[in-house]
């Protein structure tokens, strides 16, 4: 896998976005929306209407992998399941909205818990990108000892077994394998439910062509977020997601304690350096940071400006950036 920190981490992304005119961000037409689609798309797209490998899912699969997503049985004491660190239901943002998780017994996780939105359309799962795949991912929290707390495949599996609906379900989920209720094909169905986790915001109606898709303060924050450096980082469709970065290029961050993917990579290079999280849905997952420092946007954007492009923002383009990422929020999401 390509080690995107490896790049030089100073460059400063001008483009396109970089030649809009300042003296146009605070207006609001038709004129201006047209003048901030065109590097927007360049830069950032929008979502795909499906997530890779989605074409090989079955019904069967999904429905299956949203019950498994639901159950606490996969907890040790039947207190946890995969919704309760990353909440889809109830409208929420697919995360828990806690600094670090707490798991099936109390003790708290050292990260924070990434949302599952989208994530099957990132390049790899977790914070240190560990996890290649959704399936991947799935297999960890309910093992993990400070997460779900299962002691081993065999009794998660004993669990299922144990359950006439669940043998039903896997049966008919791949009906191809003699012995169908196992750990890989829990996973395998978990990845394909998360696989329609796929969320639909104003600011991809607005890269469609809806020029009154956004309001004339986020045009100006999404400007600003393009013409500061923002999407050095922070671009594709998922506006991260797609890459790794060392967290503190200009400056020093304050947790010197998580030292990042260099833990998974062995890797000098890989000292403090995390993925890049995906931006879409971000108003709805405080609070922010791998270590859930920030417990504000305001506040977290101000801090990512000076650490990583080495500027000081005044409270005018923290205010018009955050507008901005307002709209990347889920519609029916948003509206809860």
């Amino acid at each position: 896998m390509l080690n995107i920190n490896r790049m030089n981490t100073k460059i400063c992304w001008i483009g396109m976005a970089g030649l809009l005119a300042i003296g146009t961000l605070g207006a609001s037409s038709s004129a201006d929306a047209v003048a901030a689609r065109k590097p927007a798309m360049e830069v950032l797209g929008t979502i795909p209407d499906r997530m890779p490998g989605s074409e090989n899912d079955t019904e069967a699969q999904v429905k299956l992998g949203k019950r498994l997503f639901f159950d606490k049985r996969l907890s040790k004491n039947n207190s946890q399941s995969c919704n309760s660190c990353h909440v889809v239901d109830q409208n929420r943002g697919g995360v828990d909205n806690e600094k670090t998780s707490s798991g099936a017994f109390g003790k708290r996780g050292g990260r924070n818990s990434p949302t599952v939105l989208n994530a099957g359309f990132h390049l790899a799962q977790f914070w240190d990108g560990r996890a290649e795949t959704l399936a991947d991912q799935a297999k960890g929290p309910i093992l993990n000892p400070i997460e779900m707390g299962m002691p081993s495949e065999a009794e998660v599996v004993a669990r299922l077994k144990g359950d006439k609906r669940y043998v039903s379900q896997f049966r008919s989920a791949f009906p191809k394998d003699k012995d169908p209720v196992t750990y890989d094909n829990l996973a395998k169905a978990i990845a394909a439910y998360e696989r329609t986790l796929i969320t639909h915001d104003r600011f991809d109606e607005f890269l469609k062509g809806g020029d009154k898709a956004l309001t004339s303060r986020e045009i100006e924050g999404l400007e600003l977020f393009n013409q500061i450096g923002c999407t050095t980082c922070h671009n594709g469709p998922l506006i991260g997601g797609n890459g790794f970065r060392k967290l503190g290029i200009f400056e020093a961050y304050s947790n010197a304690a998580d030292k990042g993917r260099i833990e998974v990579t062995k890797d000098e290079a890989d000292e403090y350096v995390f993925k890049v999280p995906s931006l879409r849905n971000i108003a709805l997952t405080a609070p922010y940071f791998h270590d859930g420092k920030h417990e504000t946007l305001s506040s977290a954007v101000r801090e990512m400006a000076w650490l990583q492009l080495g500027k000081k923002l005044d409270d005018q383009q923290v205010d018009a950036i955050v507008a901005f990422l307002g709209s990347l929020s889920d519609k029916r999401r948003a509206s809860r």
